[in-house]
């Protein structure tokens, strides 16, 4: 789960001189890091061959 403290630091980490879209991409890779990092402690996870075979089926 995201926390203000974790996206201050993201906002911080950011140049002096930024966009909003700068911004929104620091915090959607955040989140999408956390989500990643949730999902492996609950076991939601793929063997690498499961995962090649899928991508092998979506670049098909």
């Amino acid at each position: 789960m995201l926390t203000k403290e974790k996206i201050i630091q993201s906002i911080n980490a950011l140049p002096d001189k930024f966009s909003l879209d700068d911004v929104l991409e620091s915090i959607v890779l955040l989140q999408k890091i956390e989500m990643g990092l949730e999902q492996s402690k609950a076991g939601q996870t793929l063997s690498t061959g499961v995962a090649k075979r899928r991508l092998n089926k979506w670049l098909e």
